[in-house]
């Protein structure tokens, strides 16, 4: 059945209380518990008073649970193969990976506290308290892939193992790795360079600088500064600069959703604006999940619960 607003704050007291160690009552039942980047023509650089610069613009895009009444854990994760969707044939990078696999799940079915399970070759998520299932829903995961650009390479996966919520958030903000820069760059066939500390010079003598965390351009020979928009990629030269960390231009609002759980080292449980996304093997490494679902775990899951990857 659908869970009611009203279900979950209750369900909210009711995995409070189980996680801190509350028993249920012998006669209880079961809980009942970007962005594609449009590319506009190129237009001249806003120069205060040259346009001799040529700026090509690379606009970024603006930004039902079910309940079990208990049962066997091993029960609720093979459940993924009743889904709607089919899960994805198995898939392991090594033995090694096979192996961690193998741990993490019998670890997860050992745990009876309040916690997050996830299966990458089912692509499927599931809240748990003792043999209660409280969510379980598709989740996209990483696409396993290597990326290679302008002498730089990575690899995209989500590490299969034990995580910890460390951090939630609300509204997150995306601060880009060097990747989805090169992303960028070879989709528009661009040369990749990252600014310099100070000033990174153009070919027609002007140069680009930071501003009050702001990157602008600087007229060569009047020293004039103008801010260029922080929805927009650099792109001068047929080259995209990539922005220094700690500037607005590298701060991406709503590609992570509304919420997010952070796990450490990069590896975040967060929604998405790319809804088709969900269930399939896409990401950079994090999982992505519908709405109502992180928003779910961002109510509900409190710091330092587990999150079993397998």
């Amino acid at each position: 059945m659908l869970v009611s607003n009203v279900t979950r704050r209750l369900l909210a007291v009711a995995c409070i209380a189980a996680a801190s160690g509350m028993a249920r009552p012998p006669s209880s039942p079961g809980a009942p518990v970007t962005r594609p980047h449009a590319v506009q023509s190129a237009r001249g650089g806003q120069s205060p008073s040259s346009d001799s610069t040529k700026r090509s613009r690379h606009r970024r895009n603006a930004r039902p649970h079910r309940v079990s009444d208990g049962g066997d854990i091993a029960s609720a994760f093979d459940s993924a193969a009743n889904a709607p969707s089919s899960p994805a044939p198995s898939r392991y990078r090594s033995r090694s990976d096979s192996l961690a696999s193998v741990r993490t799940r019998t670890a997860a079915e050992q745990d009876t506290k309040l916690r997050v399970v996830i299966s990458l070759n089912d692509r499927r998520i599931w809240a748990l308290i003792g043999y209660d299932t409280l969510l379980a829903g598709p989740v996209a995961v990483s696409m396993d892939s290597g990326f290679e650009y302008a002498g730089k390479s990575w690899r995209f996966e989500t590490p299969r193992g034990v995580r910890t919520v460390l951090a939630k958030q609300k509204d997150p903000v995306w601060i880009p790795p060097d990747w989805h820069y090169a992303e960028v760059a070879r989709e528009h066939s661009l040369a990749l360079a990252s600014m310099k500390p100070n000033r990174t010079m153009l070919s027609d003598g002007n140069w680009l600088e930071v501003r009050d965390s702001i990157v602008g351009l600087v007229n060569g020979e009047s020293g004039e500064f103008a801010m260029l928009p922080t929805d927009e990629e650099i792109v001068f030269d047929e080259t995209l600069f990539i922005p220094p960390t700690g500037t607005l231009n590298r701060r991406i609002e709503g590609e992570l959703g509304l919420y997010s759980l952070d796990t450490g080292d990069g590896i975040l449980l967060h929604g998405t604006p790319h809804k088709s996304s969900i269930g399939s093997a896409t990401t950079h490494g994090c999982i992505r999940l519908r709405d109502e679902d992180i928003q779910w775990l961002f109510e509900i899951m409190p710091l330092k619960a587990r999150v079993y990857i397998y």
